[in-house]
């Protein structure tokens, strides 16, 4: 990530008192450390450096063996993830039908790249592998509703609907 886009940890009392009880609920249980990993990212939302620091103190573990579970499964994210969820399909399908430039075009328009999230805290973007709509390829996803057969000249309009909250979608 480049400093532009680092976004500072916001973490808040009460979800470090909510962590700490999760810590306790699994500190002495064989494997803690994947419930703690996950119920922190429910607390969070990610896994910043900053909570996963305090995981490993919790539990009496170095910060690296905190980090290599965290890097190690997809289902952790140590980056924050915006209001809204951008996916763009990579698949074979959409990729053949142009969606890395549909990716280019987001990422240009919100000056960010895919696994950033934009300082706003409102977009985040990730690249997938087929989505299962590859009728409608290129396809993106913005959190639940998909599009398909994206163009780049829709790019902006698509992404102006969730900024504007409550435009048309």
């Amino acid at each position: 990530m480049n400093e532009k886009t680092l976004i500072p940890f916001k973490g808040t009392v009460v979800q470090e008192e909510q962590l700490k009880e999760v810590i306790a609920k699994h500190r002495d249980q064989k494997g803690g450390l994947m419930p703690v990993l996950q119920e922190a990212q429910g607390i969070y939302g990610y896994l910043p450096i900053e909570v996963q620091t305090m995981i490993a103190d919790g539990l009496g573990i170095s910060l690296s063996e905190v980090y290599g579970v965290a890097t190690f499964y997809s289902q952790f994210s140590l980056t924050p993830k915006g209001k809204h969820k951008i996916s763009v399909c990579l698949g074979t399908a959409c990729y053949v039908k142009g969606s890395d430039k549909i990716l280019e075009a987001i990422e240009a328009r919100l000056g960010i790249k895919s696994g950033e999230c934009t300082e706003d805290g409102l977009f985040s973007i990730d690249a997938c592998r087929c989505v299962g709509a590859c009728g409608l390829a290129p396809v993106m996803l913005v959190d639940e509703d998909v599009y398909g057969k994206v163009t780049t000249a829709q790019v902006p309009a698509i992404l102006d609907s969730y900024r504007n909250e409550g435009g048309d979608k």
